[in-house]
C-alpha cells in the first residue's frame, strides 16, 4: 500500500498518505479508490463498485472476487486469518448473490515463519472452505525477507454463480425497502483489540466470523425480493449505508435502538472510544428487500436479525439516524479507520 501511495499521480496530504499505509479505510481509501483506481481500469463490471464483479459468459452470470489479509495478531478468539480469508471470499460473493465455486489461495510468506503456525492456518482455512461448501482449487505461495512480510499475508480469489433472476445492485432499491440486519455488531473489531491490546473484559469477546451463503441462499431460494446486499467488514454499518445511498442516490434512515449491539462490546467501545456503527464485522450483512417480504425474511434470518430501518422516498444520498431519545442525526463516512490490520 505504501509503494501504491507513492507512485499515486494524485496529490495527497502527508496525512492521508500515512492513513493509508496503516491500512486506514472511510474517506481515505474512498478516495485512492475513486479518484485513483477506478479511473484508471475503468469498465461496466467495475464501475457498479458491487463486493464483486458480475461477468456474463455464454449466457451464464458470475461473481468474481478477491481480497487480502493481513489481520494481526493472525490468531484471535473465534477465529484466525484462515477462516478471516474463507469466510471474506465467499461472503463478497453471497452478496453479489452468488454461490460459491471456487477459491485461490496466495500466500506471502515470511522467512523464518513457522511451519507448524502455517500448517495450523492453512487446517482452519481447509475446515471453513468445508463449511462454506466451497473448494480451494489453485493457488501460490511467495517468500519475503525476514522482517519484510509481518509473518503472513493471505490473498484470495473466488468465483461463484448467479441464479437466473436474481439481481442485486444498490441501484435496485426502492422507497419504502426494508432495511434489515442479520445479527449484532462490533465483536470482530473488539475481539482482535483486546487481544492486541492485552485487554480483559469480564467475559470473553468473540469474533463473529462466519460464512453468509446459507443465510443469503435461504432468502433467495425463498423468493423474497432482495434488492442489495452489503456485508460489514471495514468501516461497518455506517459505511456500507452511506455507500449504497450514495450509489442509489437514496435517502436512508436508520434507528439506534432497533440496531443490535451488545452490552460487553457497547461498554467495550465506550471504554476504548470506538462507535460500533463504525466497527468492522466478519459476519454480519445488511440486505433491502421490498417491504412486503421483511417480516418473512427476518424469519427466515433467525433470532438476532432485525429490521434497522427503511428507505426513504426522497431522492438526496444520505443517511440519517433517530437516536434512542429521538434526536436524528446524519451518517457519514470516517475520515479513517477505527482500528487498522483487523481483516
Amino acid at each position: 500500500m505504501v509503494d501504491m501511495t507513492l507512485q499515486c499521480p494524485v496529490p495527497f496530504t502527508h496525512s492521508e498518505t500515512v492513513m493509508l499505509a496503516h491500512g486506514g479505510g472511510g474517506r481515505m481509501m474512498r478516495s485512492l479508490i475513486e479518484g485513483v483506481i477506478m479511473p484508471a481500469f475503468s469498465n461496466p463490471a467495475l464501475d457498479a463498485a458491487h463486493d464483486g464483479a458480475v461477468l456474463t459468459i455464454n449466457g451464464s452470470r458470475l461473481a468474481f472476487t478477491t481480497d487480502s489479509f493481513v489481520v494481526q495478531p493472525l490468531f484471535f478468539p473465534g477465529g484466525d486469518i484462515g477462516t478471516l480469508a474463507i469466510n471474506g471470499t465467499v461472503n463478497d460473493l453471497a452478496m453479489c448473490g452468488a454461490r460459491p465455486l471456487a477459491i485461490s489461495a496466495g500466500f506471502i510468506i515470511e522467512e523464518g515463519f513457522s511451519m507448524d503456525t502455517l500448517r495450523r492456518v492453512i487446517s482452519s482455512m481447509a475446515a471453513a472452505a468445508r463449511e462454506a461448501g466451497v473448494q480451494i482449487v489453485t493457488g501460490d505461495t511467495k517468500v519475503v525477507d525476514q522482517g519484510k512480510g509481518d509473518g503472513l499475508y493471505i490473498n484470495t480469489a473466488g468465483i461463484g454463480v448467479i441464479a437466473d433472476g436474481v439481481d442485486i445492485a444498490p441501484t435496485n432499491i426502492r422507497p419504502k425497502d426494508a432495511i434489515l440486519l442479520n445479527g449484532d455488531l462490533g465483536r470482530h473489531s473488539l475481539a482482535i483489540m483486546a487481544l492486541r491490546e492485552g485487554l480483559r473484559f469480564e467475559s470473553t469477546i468473540e469474533s463473529d466470523c462466519a460464512p453468509l451463503v446459507k443465510p443469503v441462499m435461504a432468502l433467495l431460494d425463498a423468493g423474497i425480493r432482495v434488492r442489495c446486499l452489503r456485508d460489514l467488514t471495514r468501516g461497518g454499518l455506517a459505511s456500507a449505508l452511506v455507500e449504497i445511498a450514495t450509489a442509489a442516490r437514496r435517502d436512508l434512515q436508520i434507528a439506534e435502538a432497533a440496531i443490535p449491539v451488545r452490552e460487553d462490546v457497547r461498554g467495550a467501545c465506550e471504554i476504548l472510544g470506538l462507535d460500533p456503527l463504525y466497527t468492522a464485522n466478519e459476519g454480519r450483512f445488511i440486505a433491502f428487500v421490498a417491504p412486503e417480504d421483511a417480516a418473512r425474511a427476518l424469519a427466515l434470518l433467525g433470532a438476532g436479525a432485525q429490521q434497522i430501518g427503511s428507505v426513504l422516498e426522497t431522492p438526496g444520498g444520505q443517511v440519517t439516524l433517530t437516536s434512542v431519545i429521538g434526536a436524528a442525526r446524519i451518517v457519514d463516512m470516517l475520515s479513517g479507520e477505527q482500528l487498522p490490520r483487523i481483516c
